[in-house]
């Protein structure tokens, strides 16, 4: 494919005649609250889902269904939508993946815009979900409108799969995937749930962190003492949590915990510069770890804390603490087995247990690592679509996240190629306040998502 082909030109057309409906339409998926979480309203996930179909019958597809299966305790999954134009004998099928449900808001105050409420300004396009994902559903959707009103035949089978729950750990997934195996079967699967190298230059990402959480508690006392009759001899049970916690990392931070796996650096770094302005990294605050930025993030192990169970200031009382808790959150990479990873973080624990507190380890998500070949047919076809697309070349790139389910697709669709793509840049800030998505680069993901179904549907590209 040569980015002086008239066919591209043509179909830049098409996603320049469609893009304000497009927008439009994400807008209207945006204001629905599609939180996931449990805590939530689920009637919204359910509109959001009739919604996208609503959208994907709106695009051609003829077979369009809202699933559910159900979650390992029995109760039903949030609903999926999975449409379908069955490939033609003897072409291949591609399956577009994204997800409708969102994180939640967060504190209302920390966004300079409603989370619900789809504010343009400038280029991006603020609001929870925004950019993740329902930014992807509407990439699946416009580049199916595009192809269709250019008269521009793909030669492939299509089925686009829009899941529920994706925010919320994708309980059902396993047992959906069992349940519908035939419906979505397909040669090549593009997840558009991932990010690019930064507005104007595309990505594909060929490697995912894994993900291992749980909850650390630390226990003292049987009950909580009165701090003045007691203090001294005793530490309070936060106290011992933080020495813990410390434990965790060496003294420039590198995760501490034997028995973790650390892979080759990346062929392309990261610009601290650049990592420093997309973090929001305060003035003075030293980075952790060793080795290059895109190895610690992609590469490596990371382990945050991102929740703590104590006495709340406002709350606190002249007493010893008897109890308190943390929920971990480690990320492995690939050629790490989670078990593993889960068994030698709770060995650490156990092992660094402050003052002989009772120390107890309940682990919660596991997650597996991705990495793809970087020349399989598919992923030429994508860079192909790309460089049409953007007018630059993607760079391959591995993102320090986690998106598990794609091991559950491996294991069903062995012999399928996994193609890791998104619409997010570095300023998307998905799952935090502000989420937003550059209208330009969702505009250009269109069209490289048509190019790409066209490019698979040429003989002996898959």
């Amino acid at each position: 494919m040569k980015h002086t082909d008239p066919d591209v030109a043509a179909l830049r057309d098409h996603v320049d005649a469609h893009f304000p409906a497009v927008q439009a339409d994400l807008e209207a998926l945006v204001r629905i609250p599609s939180v996931s979480a449990a805590a939530f309203d689920q009637t919204h996930v359910a509109a959001s889902a009739e919604a996208v179909a609503e959208l994907l019958r709106g695009a051609g597809l003829p077979e369009v269904q809202v699933l559910r299966s159900p979650r390992p305790d029995g109760t039903p999954g949030a609903p999926a939508v999975v449409a379908r134009r069955p490939a033609a004998p003897g072409a291949p099928t591609v399956l577009l993946y994204a997800h409708h449900d969102v994180q939640p808001p967060g504190d209302a105050t920390t966004w300079d815009t409603d989370p619900f409420t789809p504010t343009q300004v400038g280029e991006r396009l603020f609001g929870r979900g925004a950019a993740d994902d329902k930014a992807g559903v509407m990439a699946h959707v416009g580049a199916l409108r595009v192809l269709a009103a250019a008269d521009a035949d793909p030669g492939v089978g299509v089925t686009v799969f829009v899941e529920g729950e994706e925010e919320s750990g994708s309980p059902s997934f396993s047992r959906f995937l069992a349940d519908h195996h035939e419906l979505l079967a397909a040669d090549v699967i593009v997840v558009a749930d991932s990010t690019n190298w930064k507005v104007g230059v595309p990505a594909l990402t060929t490697s995912l962190r894994g993900l291992v959480d749980g909850v650390v508690t630390v226990e003292a006392l049987g009950h909580a003492v009165h701090s003045g009759m007691f203090g001294g001899p005793l530490l309070d049970a936060n106290t011992l949590l933080a020495r813990l916690v410390a434990t965790l990392h060496d003294e420039v931070g590198n995760v501490a915990v034997d028995g973790l796996v650390t892979g080759p650096e990346p062929e392309v770094d990261y610009a601290e510069a650049d990592f420093r302005a997309d973090s929001s990294v305060l003035d003075g605050v030293r980075l952790s770890g060793e080795g290059s930025l895109a190895g610690r993030l992609w590469t490596k192990p990371a382990l945050a804390v991102i929740g703590i169970d104590a006495t709340s200031v406002a709350h606190a009382s002249n007493t010893i603490a008897p109890r308190a808790s943390a929920k971990l959150s480690l990320r492995i990479p690939p050629g790490q087995d989670p078990q593993a990873a889960d068994d030698a973080l709770r060995a650490h624990l156990e092992a660094h247990a402050p003052f002989g507190a009772r120390v107890t380890w309940t682990p919660h998500e596991h997650g597996k690592p991705f990495g793809a070949p970087a020349d399989s047919a598919a992923m030429q076809a994508a860079r192909a679509a790309f460089a049409a697309a953007w007018g630059t070349d993607p760079v391959d790139i591995g993102v320090g996240g986690s998106i598990p389910f794609i091991a559950d697709l491996l294991e069903s669709y062995p012999d399928a190629a996994v193609l890791v793509t998104g619409v997010e840049d570095p300023d998307s800030r998905a799952h935090g306040a502000n989420e937003s998505v550059h209208l330009g680069e969702l505009r250009k993901v269109v069209l490289a998502e048509a190019l790409l179904l066209r490019e698979i549907g040429r003989p002996a590209s898959v």
